[in-house]
């Protein structure tokens, strides 16, 4: 009874805006990745995945958005799509349409900006205070909100790379708890030379080959019966969610296999019936070990693997919720069939692991 299904979805990737282009990106293999601009992207890396043309006032509008930061700019237009794509009714009892959206540390650029201008300037609080909004965390979710009229439940979750299996477990509670009748849910992160310096000092010799990107990834959670009412097919359910902890980077493979077995024996799901796989899989020995873990977990399957990081680059809090949506447009606009199933699982630097399990 309280199963929620994914019944719609939008992306803002540098495949373009909408979720078409991203779905004929990854279902096509075809890499996003190409060389920056060093004029306007100076910083460690050489290669990215940057959003082709796109600003705040050109997919947001001129009005309201002059000290919008790109991260919000990115939530707003894909929560503006899926709105668009199922129709206005989607928002007419707006009170009862929940909306948690996940971040890194909102927008690293924004952040810094404000800091250096406090040092810069002829005084510390000479500062333009048009610009203060976007240095905190909720701002991409909070402007959201405002721009499309959703009253409901308003959250903001960061946890690194699971940001995005977070906020759909998040999305879960919300609704069980009878704090809304929907739930849209999703992360973004924007490319940027500040954050790319920061994900730079933060890493380890054997991931700073991976290049960073960009985008954002939004769906819509609803119960299957009001989906169909409203005229919306599942096009997957959401049947389990799980998540450890491990102190030791040697103890990942063990903590993505109890998390992935933990959640196929809740569902009731067998390996065989894996689908389609999402791994986070950005590099170094962590990806190695989430990804011996899968081969311990689902042995002799072949599912189809989707390894959105090689054709993204890192998208850090945007990762597994763009893996999510990699995994429906894998599916088909049908969705996933009866009795098939996809896993997506996320392992981050600070030891923390999860998967979420779709079933059809």
């Amino acid at each position: 009874m309280n199963r929620l299904a994914l019944t719609a979805w939008s992306a803002v990737t540098p495949y373009g805006v909408g979720s078409e282009p991203f779905r004929a990106g990854v279902t096509a293999g075809r890499t996003a990745l190409t060389a920056l601009d060093r004029d306007i992207h100076p910083g460690p890396f050489t290669h990215g995945a940057v959003i082709p043309g796109f600003s705040a006032a050109a997919y947001v509008g001129k009005k309201g958005t002059r000290t919008m930061d790109r991260e919000t700019a990115i939530a707003v237009t894909a929560v503006g799509r899926l709105i668009a794509e199922c129709g206005t009714g989607l928002t007419d009892r707006p009170e009862d349409v929940g909306l948690v959206l996940g971040t890194g540390s909102g927008s690293v650029q924004s952040i810094m900006d404000f800091t250096r201008d406090s040092l810069t300037g002829e005084r510390p609080y000479h500062v333009d205070p048009a610009r203060f909004p976007g240095t905190v965390m909720n701002r991409a979710t909070g402007q959201s909100a405002i721009r499309h009229g959703i009253k409901g439940p308003n959250t903001t979750v960061a946890g690194g790379a699971l940001t995005g299996l977070l906020a759909l477990a998040y999305a879960g509670r919300l609704y069980r708890g009878g704090h809304c009748a929907r739930v849209l849910c999703g992360a973004a992160e924007e490319y940027s030379t500040q954050r790319a310096w920061l994900e730079w000092h933060g890493r380890g010799e054997a991931e700073r080959t991976t290049p960073l990107g960009e985008g954002g990834a939004v769906f819509l959670a609803e119960p299957p019966d009001a989906a169909r009412a409203a005229g919306r097919a599942p096009l997957a359910h959401v049947l389990a969610t799980r998540f450890r902890a491990c102190a030791t980077p040697d103890g990942v493979r063990q903590a993505v296999a109890d998390c992935v077995r933990d959640a196929l024996k809740t569902a009731d799901v067998t390996p065989a019936a894996v689908r389609v796989v999402a791994p986070l899989g950005t590099g170094g020995a962590l990806a190695d070990q989430e990804r011996f873990a899968l081969g311990d977990v689902l042995g002799t399957a072949q599912p189809e693997w989707v390894r959105v990081s090689a054709l993204l680059g890192d998208t850090s809090a945007a990762a597994t919720g763009l893996q999510i949506a990699a995994v429906l447009a894998a599916a088909g606009p049908q969705g996933l069939g009866p009795g098939e199933a996809a896993l997506v699982t996320g392992v981050d630097r600070d030891g923390t692991v999860g998967c979420a399990l779709l079933g059809g």
